[in-house]
């Protein structure tokens, strides 16, 4: 059976899906994308993202089409009609269609709304049990990171880096610090325990798993420290990993063909990465 997407109050085959060619977002990526996660058919901290996708539109001056309760109908129903048991559901509005034009339409365009499910395999992904290894790239992304545009050209030629290197993630730095992943946030842990990741700023996305981790560590009375921190520091690291709501917590056994901690997984990522996996279940 195809897979069931929903464009624009429809939900459809995939391949009878289609947007037209004016749409701003295909032509300015004049728009705003969400993910969440399903583990066991559920949906994982999907309050979060969707505020985090309210207030991506507000930012770029896109009204939302749905409050959050209309969202989560829809997701249930996509994820539902799907089949899907673990994956991510994928959110994207756009400023819709209209006559190419650098300013905005001015004669209420409805948006352009698309969903679709793709399946993952989350919790047990073997790259978790190996570790992950990541390339690090300049960050040569616009000043506005904190919204979660469409516009991703950057971070796809850092993947691709990362890809041809046989790395799973890029770690993008700007300055001599380290921003973000190309999709993830970046977090290090200190040989004493304290466990580091960039402080929330327009230069990176503020990750709706990467405060969940912190919650849960702090939780755990673990420390947590929001300061930047260098690729060096990163390179003397115990550990070192990633959050993202495709990846929920992924260890790193290297950065720029240098071995982090032992070369495996520590175990204090592996900590994290465990109570987020209670957390996302119940």
């Amino acid at each position: 059976m195809s897979r069931i997407v929903y464009v624009n109050g429809r939900f459809l085959p995939y391949e009878e899906a289609t947007i037209p060619i004016m749409d701003r977002g295909f032509l300015f990526a004049d728009g705003i994308y969400e993910v969440s996660a399903v583990l066991n058919g559920r949906l994982v901290d999907n309050e979060a993202h969707l505020a985090r996708l309210d207030r991506s539109l507000a930012e770029i001056g896109i009204r939302n089409p749905h409050d959050a309760a209309g969202w989560t109908r829809l997701e249930e129903e996509l994820v539902a009609r799907n089949g899907l048991k673990e994956g991510v559901v994928y959110m994207q509005v756009t400023r819709g269609v209209a006559e190419r034009d650098f300013v905005f339409p001015s004669d209420g365009t409805p948006p352009t709304v698309v969903m679709f499910t793709q399946a993952k395999s989350i919790a047990a992904n073997p790259l978790a049990d190996r570790g992950a290894k990541v390339v690090s790239v300049e960050d040569l992304r616009w000043k506005r990171r904190d919204i979660k545009s469409v516009a991703l050209l950057a971070q796809v030629l850092a993947k691709q880096h990362a890809a041809a290197a046989g790395a799973s993630e890029a770690w993008m730095h700007e300055d001599g610090f380290v921003t973000e992943g190309g999709s993830s946030t970046a977090f290090i842990i200190t040989q004493d325990g304290r466990i580091v990741t960039r402080p929330l700023s327009t230069a990176i996305l503020p990750g709706i798993t990467r405060r969940a981790v912190m919650r849960l560590a702090e939780e755990q009375g673990l420390t947590v420290e929001e300061r930047a921190f260098t690729l060096e520091e990163a390179f003397g690291a115990a550990e070192a990993f990633f959050t993202s709501a495709s990846a929920f917590v992924m260890p790193i056994v290297e950065i720029d063909g240098r071995r982090i901690g032992g070369g495996q997984p520590g175990p204090l990522t592996r900590r994290l990465r465990g109570l987020y996996l209670e957390m996302a279940a119940a």
